[in-house]
């Protein structure tokens, strides 16, 4: 008997519980989800390294660094050269001797 009641009375305390907490964790469903973040259009990189290395004494060598970093970073930094805080990532990719391997 008295094992009856306890039982009861530990099962009226976990719907209780369990009501409780659900009461806790509603959703507001009244609200509009946040809209998809836009994809933007990928960037040419052949086009961007071109006018990037279009003054460059060496603009094959030029080309094929800037290609790599563009790839690796979607983005090339404005202009024939500088700008890198357009790019920080462009800026900052090195090579194996620690120096600078975007253009």
């Amino acid at each position: 008997m008295v094992f009856q009641k306890a039982f009861a009375a530990l099962l009226i305390a976990s719907f209780m519980l369990l009501h409780f907490t659900n009461a806790l964790q509603k959703v507001d469903y009244s609200k509009p989800p946040a809209p998809a973040p836009q994809v933007s259009q990928p960037l040419n990189c052949t086009g961007a390294c071109e006018y990037r290395c279009s003054e460059s004494s060496r603009p094959n060598l030029c080309n094929r660094a800037c290609g790599s970093c563009c790839h690796r970073c979607h983005c090339v930094p404005p202009g024939t050269s500088g700008n890198y805080e357009a790019c920080p990532c462009y800026f900052n990719l090195t090579t194996h001797n620690n120096t600078r391997k975007c253009p």
